[in-house]
């Protein structure tokens, strides 16, 4: 059964003195394969002396843009969507082309279009211990690959910016959703299959939470992009809702810009609520 659900992000930057702003670059628009229906989605920007222009990224997501004219003490951004969630059964497509075995090649042309999302360096150790070393099915092993991150790597939650290298990941033996994520996209391309990285909304309606999430992407022959969530082992379903996917996570962040070197205090909320009937 359809759920209607009601999202409000808030992100607030405070700064300790005004400041130059170089361009900010918000990634916070539902992205275009989402699986929910999206009934509404608005973007405000706080001071209000800024100029806020839409443009598209290479994978056809929106990229908003905010430059400020003079100088801000302070930067917040308010994203609101309505949507429309549907059950989705994440098994629902045929893979073709001899791909539903791997390991599998793509056409010619296909892998030159994919090519960003198939580079990797050899893996290391870490990495390599982890990695299938037969043929087998293709979904069940990407399945089986993301089960074992999720349960050999500690999840845990930190606030700074950025994703820790694989390796790193690995030693650790834990990690945020970002650094699992981005160790998934690694165990992909590692054995040829082109992958890349997604950030969006975790939504739980029955418990009323909604969180910023990452996770892994793989492009399957007759099936497009397949989500794989390393955090839960399952595979990406209703309760995902991207906002962006690129090759390297750095041009799937939220939000990226500069500023001048100053104190920052950072804040960041998100309210769902589901609408009565």
């Amino acid at each position: 059964m359809s759920r209607a659900v009601s999202i409000t992000h808030v992100t607030t930057y405070r700064y300790d003195r005004p400041v130059f702003l170089g361009q900010q670059t918000l990634r916070l628009t539902p992205a275009p394969h989402a699986p929910a229906r999206i009934l509404s989605h608005a973007l405000t920007v706080a001071p209000a002396n800024h100029v806020l222009r839409e443009g598209r990224d290479p994978q056809g997501g929106v990229e908003s843009r905010v430059l400020f004219e003079g100088r801000v003490d302070h930067f917040e951004i308010t994203a609101r969507l309505e949507a429309e969630l549907r059950p989705v059964n994440p098994f629902d497509f045929v893979l073709e082309g001899g791909a539903e075995r791997w390991p599998f090649d793509y056409d010619p042309l296909l892998r030159a279009e994919l090519a960003p999302c198939l580079a990797v360096e050899g893996p290391g150790p870490g990495l390599a211990a982890k990695l299938p070393d037969g043929p087998a099915g293709t979904v069940p092993m990407l399945i089986a690959l993301a089960r074992r991150i999720a349960t050999e790597v500690r999840y845990i939650r930190r606030d700074e910016q950025g994703v820790w290298p694989v390796e790193e990941t690995l030693t650790r033996g834990e990690g945020s959703c970002r650094d699992t994520g981005w160790v998934l996209v690694h165990a992909m391309r590692a054995l040829g299959i082109a992958a890349r990285f997604c950030s969006g909304y975790l939504l739980d309606p029955d418990e009323g939470t909604a969180e910023l999430h990452a996770w892994a992407e793989a492009f399957l022959p007759g099936a497009g992009w397949v989500g794989f969530d390393p955090t839960s082992g399952l595979l990406a379903a209703e309760n995902h809702l991207p906002l962006s996917a690129a090759a390297d996570p750095r041009r799937a962040a939220p939000v990226t810009g500069t500023h001048e070197a100053c104190g920052v205090a950072f804040s960041a909320s998100i309210r769902l609520e589901t609408p009565p009937g």
